[in-house]
């Protein structure tokens, strides 16, 4: 069987992190997704707002360096969940359970707490790998452009 789920969106709120009796820690938060599709009435994008559970070092990791608004790239399992309400009445919710949650943009350069909170405060995604950028490469000087096939 396979269960296995990747989703890419903004955060819509800062993460909750929580610990259990035992000390274990496990962070909720919630993806908003655009669908990749437009409503022919309105034109616009519809969105998904996706709940989404980390634990352990992946939920310490996603309450330490995400924040309200930042795009995240949540890779795990789809999981359902049966519970009832104060009325007594049966509900049931859908939530990925979190395996890897990854940066989908770069380091903000805002001053926000929670981006300069880590060690890795030289963390940046890659940018432009062009003439001129600072990526190490540079243009052959004998390059004639033709491709060798």
């Amino acid at each position: 069987m396979l269960n296995h789920i990747v989703i890419m969106g903004r955060l819509t709120r800062d993460p909750e992190l929580r610990h259990t009796q035992s000390g274990t820690a496990v962070a909720s938060f919630t993806v908003a997704v655009d669908r990749d599709f437009k409503d022919k009435e309105t034109g616009e994008r519809k969105t998904d707002f996706i709940d989404c559970v980390a634990w352990r070092s992946t939920g310490e990791f996603v309450s330490k360096y995400f924040a309200k608004g930042r795009m995240a790239v949540v890779e795990g399992r789809l999981q359902l969940r049966d519970w009832k309400d104060k009325e007594g009445n049966k509900r049931r919710s859908a939530e990925v359970l979190a395996s890897s949650v990854y940066f989908g943009d770069s380091k903000p350069k805002d001053g926000d707490s929670k981006a300069k909170a880590g060690k890795d405060d030289d963390f940046q995604l890659p940018g432009d790998f062009g003439a001129g950028s600072d990526s190490g490469f540079a243009d052959l000087a004998d390059d004639d452009g033709d491709l060798p096939f």
